[in-house]
């Protein structure tokens, strides 16, 4: 009988759920929104109840206990508990008068209504769970443990790192106290070396820019700042007061004015409103990354300081900018940086379920010479596509074994888009050549026609480069390994026009690193395209269209494929095209 460890996500947004043996491998972890096909799965639990039950039938099957593990601790912090006293995390409390102001570029409403979800997510924590362990699993024994959330998000880091020892940032929009931990890492023990207190955060300066941007934060839409960032110039009134709003000393994110709501105020004259034209938000969207880029700097440069370490671990939501992290190794004293496929909260889920197992077995080996995969979600199996074989009378199905690579890589070399759906679905944000769309990389208007045809989004909204790990220092300026998606450097000009879809205007790209050890399959089709078009790159975006998550089962995809531009489907050794128009 095993004991299983089920870390569990239950951030109000991004949920997720992971399960880890008791010998520390990762069976299963993803986020929720791929199961409900709803973006960020706001407010939903971790564990669907009829969700989790088969994932217990297909991954505990031997269940002798079970240890569910949360990502935020349920002894809450004091302010928390006198606000909700008072009544101002009900529905009819978020405008409740009379409260003082929060020292926050973000309203009082909004912050009241991330800590209500929160706390409604934190009571609500693995009942789905409890309820189906009672009924399957009469005989398990069950217990429960939680965990502070930054932490949560330094163990998934480090855990999943290749080093030994760092040191390790947390940055983030807001945690039990703060918005911030700093951890030094060495031989499996993660010591905490600071924890901020308070509403100063980067994390809540960077959705007050996705705001006034004109974008919805709570749809995740900072991705938009990053790729409109690119088409501004600094604006040097916006630049000195937002210096005025939040700055870094030490550990420390602190706002620097006596009259921060004077600043705030100020800040509107800035804001892109409804129905504006976007290239308006250009020159904001430049100069809040700009100012984050510096406040990052600051305060990574002192945690470099202060432990000494030349390897650093980055976690949290801000840990998705992949447009500063390529300019880490550049502006701070670190030579080596990771960052873990699924850095927001969604990762914590993994984390969480660790740090059980650790506390459980603390001579346990993680292992940390290697790279660890992110494909640990669902799979799409053959047999739903024999069904649809059997019973479709419109699509051209094909079988094809043994040259699926080949065959796909000549129809993307013909111009072809193509989804590709291969094995696990990946852990994290970002498609890994698993769940992606897939095109030539070297017409600048295939980028256009992705943006306009299938995946139904802005123009301004950049493509990433998929590129072999051999050949990846012939386009990209002191290249170093991303294979996570998660850093954006800049391509050489001579290369620049040979892989123009790929090509931000700033002429950068946000690489993934592609190695034969890491994806076989997916090395295996850009092996074969560079041999036919010798280009060893692909342009690779998410399987989904706007506003929706990464597909999740075949219907999810054949939703998108007939209903886009999409030229063929491909499902593991199965090619998928529309009927001829003879």
């Amino acid at each position: 009988m095993t004991k299983y460890y089920i870390g569990l996500s239950i951030t109000y947004h991004d949920p997720a759920l992971a399960i880890v043996n008791d010998q520390g491998d990762v069976l299963f972890a993803e986020a929720t929104e791929r199961y409900l096909q709803s973006k960020r799965a706001l407010n939903c639990p971790a564990d669907p109840l009829l969700h989790v039950q088969a994932l217990l039938q297909q991954y505990c099957p031997d269940a002798g206990e079970f240890v569910i593990a949360s990502n935020w601790r349920k002894k809450r912090p004091l302010y928390e508990n006198i606000v909700a006293a008072l009544g101002c995390l009900t529905a009819a409390g978020l405008k409740k008068t009379g409260i003082k102001r929060l020292r926050s570029p973000l309203k009082n409403y909004q912050l009241h209504h991330m800590i209500a979800c929160q706390r409604n997510n934190i009571n609500s924590a693995g009942l789905n769970l409890a309820r189906i362990i009672a009924q399957d699993y009469p005989g398990c024994a069950v217990s429960f443990v939680d965990y502070h959330h930054h932490l949560t998000h330094a163990a998934t880091a480090c855990y999943s790192s290749p080093f030994s020892e760092s040191a390790c940032a947390v940055i983030d929009s807001f945690g039990e106290n703060g918005s911030m931990g700093f951890y030094h890492y060495k031989d499996q023990r993660l010591q905490c070396l600071y924890e901020t207190r308070g509403t100063g955060s980067i994390g809540f300066y960077y959705m007050k820019v996705t705001e006034l941007c004109g974008f919805d934060w709570l749809k995740g839409e900072e991705w938009k700042v990053m790729g409109l960032a690119p088409y501004g110039q600094l604006n040097q009134e916006l630049y000195e007061l937002l210096k005025t709003t939040i700055t870094v000393q030490g550990y420390e994110c602190l706002h620097r004015s006596k009259d921060l709501f004077t600043s705030i105020a100020a800040l509107e004259k800035f804001k892109r409103h409804k129905g504006d034209a976007i290239q308006l938000a250009a020159d904001l969207a430049f100069t809040g990354q700009y100012f984050f880029a510096e406040l990052m700097t600051q305060l990574l440069q002192h945690v470099q300081q202060e432990t000494g370490c030349e390897k650093l671990v980055l976690g949290g939501g801000c840990a998705l900018n992949s447009a500063y992290n390529g300019q880490i190794k550049k502006r701070t004293d670190f030579n080596q940086v990771f960052i873990p496929s699924a850095p927001a909260d969604d990762g914590t889920a993994l984390g969480a379920a660790w740090l059980a197992l650790h506390h459980d077995q603390p001579k346990l080996a993680f292992t940390n010479s290697a790279i660890k995969s992110p494909y640990l979600g669902a799979t799409i199996s053959d047999t739903d596509v024999k069904n649809l074989m059997q019973y479709n009378r419109v699509l051209d199905i094909q079988y094809l074994p043994e040259n699926i690579c080949t065959i796909t890589a000549e129809l993307l070399a013909k111009g072809q888009l193509i989804g590709w759906i291969q094995g696990r679905a990946e852990f994290g944000p970002r498609a890994l050549g698993n769940r992606s769309i897939l095109a030539d990389p070297c017409f600048a208007t295939t980028k256009d026609k992705i943006n306009q045809q299938v995946k139904f989004r802005e123009s301004f909204r950049p493509f990433a480069p998929s590129v072999l790990h051999e050949h990846a220092d012939e386009f990209f300026e002191y290249y170093h390994e991303s294979p996570y998606m998660d850093k954006t450097l800049r391509i050489h000009d001579a290369m620049q026009a040979k892989i123009a879809a790929v090509c931000h205007i700033d002429g950068t790209g946000r690489l993934q690193t592609v190695k034969q050890e890491w994806n076989p399959r997916f090395y295996q089709l850009i092996s074969c395209f560079y041999q036919q078009t010798r280009i060893p790159v692909l342009l690779n975006t998410s399987f989904n269209v706007m506003g929706k998550p990464l597909v999740h089962t075949l219907d999810d995809a054949l939703g998108v494929f007939l209903n886009t531009g999409l030229d063929a489907l491909v499902v593991n050794d199965y090619l998928i095209r529309k009927p001829r128009n003879e």
